[in-house]
């Protein structure tokens, strides 16, 4: 089973997914960007670079998707493994379709379903997605604002994005209320995930 945790920067999603090593120790945990990979190397270069071209940036991203999926993903599954991902192909539609409409290198009718095309033919759709949902002020301030990505007008486009994709996949997503306490949001991640699991009977 593949779980995905999404969310803006600053939801707390990577304090949810290192505290769920403890309850799920035989589970595979990853994350794209990855960081263990010339891929990944490329893409964090390209988050620190505000002038990098957002097609190519693009195509970075979703490189690095491809490799993550042939050698951390496809094994994972193959073997029967549970994964849980910080971070995953909804990450790249809804913040890559973002930097897609405000650019005026491309012209693009629909720039987030341009990015879900892309990955359509390839990607490995999750069985489970935890949405952190968080307002865009509150996760800029959160997050320190330290790149391009972490800006608050962005992350209203960014949000808006990931709207409509649980809008789209209603059944894959489940909402969590990223303002609350962390021991809260915790809680309610820990039970949607164990209450998935039983009913898979991969507990």
């Amino acid at each position: 089973m593949l779980v995905t945790l999404e969310g803006l920067d600053g939801s707390g999603k990577t304090t949810v997914w290192e505290a769920l090593y403890d309850a799920y120790p035989d589970a595979v945990f990853t994350r794209e960007p990855t960081n263990d990979s010339w891929y990944g190397e490329a893409v964090y270069r390209s988050i620190e670079d505000d002038d990098a071209d957002p097609l190519a940036e693009l195509f970075l991203y979703t490189a690095d998707h491809a490799a993550h999926l042939s050698r951390v993903v496809e094994p994972a599954l193959e073997r029967g493994d549970l994964v849980i991902s910080d971070r995953y192909s909804d990450s790249r539609f809804a913040y890559q379709g973002a930097t897609l409409e405000r650019s005026d290198r491309v012209d693009l009718e629909d720039p987030l379903e341009y990015v879900v095309d892309i990955h359509d033919s390839f990607t490995i759709p999750p069985d489970l997605t935890v949405y952190l949902d968080l307002d865009p002020e509150t996760a800029a301030e959160r997050a320190g604002t330290t790149n391009k990505f972490e800006r608050a007008e962005y992350l209203e486009t960014v949000r808006d994005n990931y709207e409509r994709l649980l809008e789209c996949d209603p059944d894959r997503f489940v909402r969590v209320d990223a303002t609350q306490e962390p021991e809260t949001v915790l809680e309610e991640v820990s039970g949607v995930l164990e209450s998935v699991l039983e009913g898979s009977g991969l507990e």
